[in-house]
């Protein structure tokens, strides 16, 4: 038996349907309040048999801090698969934002010791790694530097981390993976996924950041190879290119038949747009769109090497503008509400 946290989001979605489709058995953890519609069109997209997949899925309601009922649910586990994070550049948000990463991971990494003879794989993300003051490329080796830059949610993601290597050090078999920016078919109204649509409404403002991005289903693919092979004791970068934000709205655009953004965003503006639009939150009591956090890290330059996942496992991943217009066609499908497949898993692993 496997069990998946955060089945129900982007990443634990599309590895679900493919641990399913390899015909394991998988018991997954949901909140009461989680939506379904992503789940079930992911397995109608990419699924084998999509409606007897989902039946055979078995579903959970449970608190990560509820020490009983975790212990419960992993007795016949064999396997962990940690997707389940809160992510948000909200400040007023952070107090639960660790409590949810740091010691929900903390508590399934004690549960996991104490079940003992389980393998466990840790979704944590490029936030958590080092930075390279000059401008280098950022590997699994660069070291983490406190500093005012990081942003709560890198700080969560990395003290998340910490908690799954003190289960490494107490015998756990244990391995993390670092997704950067990742894109795929989620919900069109938040994440990464919330791009395609500001691109559809004419997006005409563009910054000149990089970062690294990775298709969905790479990340899946990377977690389940990771885990096969049982590379313990050791966390991989899952990044397929560092592009800029200009280059992925550009591709896009292109893909949707848009004018791509033409207007540059300068750091200064940004630094303007993310203060009034704080202000305007609290006369409206609203989430602003744009945060400190957000408008400085989309100025940016971070690029990142996935060469040890690559050498070690033989990885191969799908190209960025392939992924965006395998995204685009089914983001156009369903702004004409139609429904159609493109192919799930190419062979290019």
């Amino acid at each position: 038996m496997i069990f998946v946290t955060g089945g129900t989001g982007l990443v634990g979605s599309h590895l679900l349907v493919q641990l399913s489709n390899t015909g394991k058995s998988i018991r997954a953890l949901r909140r009461r309040s989680s939506e379904m519609l992503l789940v079930e069109r992911v397995f109608h997209l990419y699924g084998t048999n999509p409606e007897a997949q989902l039946n055979a899925l078995e579903w959970v309601e449970c608190d990560l801090l509820d020490v009983a009922a975790l212990d419960e649910i992993l007795q016949d586990v064999k396997e962990i698969y940690h997707c389940a994070a809160m992510v948000s550049f909200q400040p007023s948000e952070r107090i639960k934002m660790m409590q949810t990463n740091v010691k929900g991971t903390a508590s399934l990494v004690n549960a996991a010791l104490r079940k003992g003879n389980i393998s466990f794989c840790h979704v944590s993300s490029i936030a958590s790694l080092g930075r390279d003051d000059y401008g280098g490329i950022v590997t699994e080796n660069t070291l983490w530097k406190s500093s005012k830059l990081q942003s709560n949610y890198a700080v969560s993601k990395y003290k998340s981390e910490q908690e799954v290597w003190r289960g490494v050090a107490e015998g756990l078999d244990a391995v993390i993976v670092n997704p950067s920016v990742i894109l795929g078919p989620g919900s069109w109204k938040s994440g990464s996924s919330e791009l395609f649509s500001l691109v559809w409404k004419g997006l005409r403002f563009y910054t000149e950041g990089i970062t690294g991005f990775v298709d969905v289903r790479d990340v899946a693919s990377a977690m389940v190879k990771l885990m096969e092979g049982r590379h313990f004791g050791q966390k991989f970068i899952v990044s397929a290119e560092n592009l800029s934000y200009k280059q992925i709205f550009t591709w896009i655009a292109e893909a949707m038949g848009k004018r791509p953004p033409s207007i540059k965003v300068h750091p200064w503006m940004g630094e303007v747009a993310w203060r009034l639009l704080a202000v305007l939150g609290l006369f409206q009591r609203k989430k602003p769109a744009i945060t400190k956090e957000t408008a400085r890290s989309s100025n940016r330059n971070k690029s990142f090497s996935s060469e040890k996942l690559i050498q070690q496992c033989n990885f191969r991943f799908i190209p960025i503008k392939s992924c965006i217009s395998d995204v685009t066609q089914l983001f156009l499908a369903d702004h004409r509400g139609q429904g159609r497949r493109i192919k799930a898993w190419p062979d290019l692993k």
